[in-house]
Formats: structure tokens, sequence, C-alpha cells
């Protein structure tokens, strides 16, 4: 069988997932959150504290996104605009070192925090736009589940590497096999623990490298007078023309949805863990290298089943999965696990938070892979980065919903088990909207 034409090409790109991944993985959801909450001490406030951070990022995201998408698919060039938005990035990341337990400025550290959340969200939006150019329709749902297996497993080796080598347990100031945390790192000023930062950084830069190296995106000659005026003028006819695209409408508006019920799972799932069951931040990394593995697994197998059936199906159920997930969670607590009372110091309660963390993990890889190939397939494909600056802002327009309603509710109720039961109504209005989207978009089928 002859080897892809795109291979090298292909590979770089899958590359940045490799080297992006450990920033969903490290910062946003299994180190620096549930570290977060050890510092504050109070798990509701740590919760709303981090979800204004997360809704701040996720504004400038959703004003700027399409914005970006319509200029680069005007004036061309996506690869200037990557190493633009890889510098916020990394700026953003290393500035999490600034997390220090006797001079906790939370203001700066989230802020640092969103600019790098900024920075990941805009070069996934070009990133993405070079999918429908590594092969077939047939050939892209494998394409994006490959890339996304291999993300997941470089969340996972980093991970790993930051309980092994890095993370301190606060009690013991020792990381998961009982060390200091190496390069003579203070474990008293959790220099171990802040070091994710900088750490997520030099990860990014290094693996950026075979992207760079490997990814050649057509040279973008001098933007014609008019260009930026012209894309803006075209995003805005693309906006009000959406009506008259009604598959790909209802995507947008599904997707909305459910990616923002995900993004509430992942961004809240080392809070939750650490509050309501008392894990430290290696439990949760623990718990973490178990979500990537089932994840980085069935993003793969999600690939295949996207390219022999479609994406939509691989959406539907991955749906049904993560509103079941989440009903179970409310139903999770130190002293009961599914209305059944467990002793005082019952593992039951760990046990079975793992094996939602499992599920979480591969319905969350197999729905994040299907949704990449389903844009490709619903955008316009001479505006395919516009597309993609829409599909982000679908996913950060309503990007407050989750953290918000979370907050509102656990504050309401006291309880961070009922806190979130706004995401099972997110997935369930993501579902009834994706009745309307059709698998090949509104093209001729």
């Amino acid at each position: 069988m002859a080897a892809h034409p795109n291979r090298r090409r292909i590979w770089g790109w899958m590359f940045f997932d490799w080297a992006s991944q450990p920033f969903a993985t490290l910062l946003l959801t299994f180190i620096l959150a549930p570290y977060i909450k050890e510092i504050l001490g109070d798990g509701s406030r740590a919760q709303a504290a981090w979800g204004f951070g997360i809704a701040s990022a996720g504004i400038v995201i959703a004003f700027l996104a399409p914005v970006m998408g319509a200029i680069a698919d005007s004036t061309g060039g996506r690869m200037r605009f990557i190493w633009l938005f890889s510098c916020l990035y990394v700026v953003g990341s290393a500035g999490v070192w600034l997390a220090a337990p006797g001079d906790f400025n939370l203001v700066l550290v989230l802020g640092f925090f969103a600019l790098g959340l900024v920075g990941m969200e805009f070069t996934t939006i070009f990133t993405n736009a070079m999918l429908p150019d590594l092969g077939t329709q047939d050939e892209i749902g494998r394409i994006s589940g490959n890339g996304w297996a291999f993300g997941y497993l470089g969340g996972l080796v980093a991970l790993v590497i930051m309980l092994l080598f890095f993370a301190e347990s606060a009690a013991t100031g020792k990381t998961f096999i009982g060390i200091s945390p190496i390069f003579g790192l203070d474990a008293e000023a959790r220099e171990g623990t802040r070091a994710v930062g900088p750490f997520t950084a030099i990860w990014f830069i290094v693996f950026m490298v075979p992207f760079f190296l490997l990814v050649k995106d057509p040279k973008a000659g001098r933007a014609a007078p008019g260009a930026i005026r012209a894309a803006m003028t075209g995003l805005l006819q693309t906006v009000r023309g959406l009506p008259a695209h009604p598959s790909l409408f209802a995507y947008l508006g599904s997707s909305m949805f459910y990616r923002d019920a995900l993004n509430g799972m992942y961004a809240f799932g080392g809070i939750y863990a650490a509050g309501v069951l008392g894990w430290s931040v290696v439990d949760t990394g623990v718990f973490g290298i178990l979500a990537i593995i089932t994840g980085a697994l069935f993003a793969w197998i999600g690939g295949r089943a996207d390219s022999a059936f479609g994406p939509k199906p691989v959406i539907t159920a991955c749906i049904l999965l993560l509103t079941g997930v989440a009903v179970s969670i409310i139903f999770i607590a130190p002293t009961s696990v599914f209305g059944m009372s467990v002793a005082e110091g019952s593992s039951l309660p760990n046990i079975a938070f793992y094996v939602v963390g499992a599920i979480i993990g591969a319905a969350g890889g197999a729905l994040q892979t299907a949704s990449r190939t389903m844009m490709v397939r619903q955008a316009n494909p001479a505006r395919i980065t516009e597309g993609f600056g829409l599909y982000a802002l679908a996913g950060k327009a309503t990007s407050f919903l989750a953290p918000l309603s979370i907050g509102i509710v656990t504050a309401a109720t006291g309880s961070q088990q009922l806190g979130v039961v706004p995401l099972i109504v997110l997935f369930l209005i993501g579902f009834v909207l994706l009745f309307w989207v059709k698998p090949n978009g509104d093209r001729a089928e």
C-alpha cells in the first residue's frame, strides 16, 4: 500500500495536539485547578474563581475568533497567526509560576492563565482549519482521531512527568514516588507544583518544532487593499446568512451547548474531586492519568468509527453517555454511592469517581474528534478558517453558562454535587438540536 502523500504534513500537524494538550491536562484540569483550591482553602470559592478566569478568556475568544478566521481566509497565511498566538500560550503558561502560596495574587495568576487559554484556543482555530487539506472527506475522520489520540498521549506523558518529579503533596512535600521535587525546587513554597506553568510552556516550545518544520502553509502575499474590510463584510454576510443554512446553524447551536457542558466537566473535574472527595493534587493527577488513557484510546477508536459511519452517530452516542455521567456524579459522595450508604473511609466513592473519570475521558475524546470533522462537513470549503472561527465562537459564546450556572446552583444549594445539574441541561439541549443537523451539511448529499 502506497504511503499517504501528505504523511509528513499529517505527522507535523498532529504534533500541535501533542504540544498543546498539556495546557488542558495540567493547567485547566488536573494540576493548577486543584492547587488553587488548596491555596484558597474553600472549594466553592475556588470553583467560582476558576469559573471567572475561564469566562474572561471565553469572552475574548468569542468576540475575536470569527474575526481572526475571516481575516486569515481573506489575507492568507495561517502560519503567522499560529506564531502570534503561540507566543500568548507560552507567556500565559509560564506566568502561572507566580502562584506562590505565601504571596498569592489570584487576579494575576488567573490573568496569566486566561492569556494562555486565549493563545491555545486561537492557535487551535488555525490548525483545525488545516484539517481539510490533509486528506479526503473519508480520511479526515481518522486523521482527526489520530491527532486527538496523539495529543492525549502527550498530555499523559506530561502529567506522569509532573506527578513523578515535580508536583508535591501539601502534606508531605513529596511527589508521587516519594521524592522531593527535582532541580532543588522548594516544596514548602510549592515550587514543584508551580513549575507546571514553565513546564507547560517549555513543552509547547519544544514540540511545536516538528509542526513548524513539517507543516507548510501557502506563502501569504501582501494583503490586497481593503482585504480586512472585505473579510469583515464577508463575516457579517456569513453570520446573517446562517438561517439559510439550517444544518450549519443547527450544528453550531448544538455544539455550542454540548461542548460547553463537556468543557465544564473538564474545567471543574479537578476542583470537584478536591472539594467533594478531599483529593490532593497528586490524587487528582492519578485520576487524570486514567481519564487521559481512555481519552486517547477512544479518540483513536472514535476516529475510525467516524470514518466508517460519519461523525453524527459518534457525537450522538457520546452526548447520551456524558449526560448519564453527569447524572451519576450527583450520586457520588464520601458517605454514599448511588444512594447506598458507605462506611467512613470507604474507598468505594473514590473507585466510583475513577470509573466516572474513565468514561468522561473516553466519551470526551471521541466527541471532540468527531466534532472537529463534523465542522469540516458543515463549513464552506472556501472559507474554512472563518468556519472554524465561528465554531470557536459557538464554543465560547455561551462559555459563561456552565461556570455561571454551576456557581449559582452551588451557592443556592450549598452542594458541589447539585452544582453539576446545569451540565445535564446543556447536554440535552445539544442533543435535541442535533436532530436538525445533516450528516454532510447543507451541501448536496
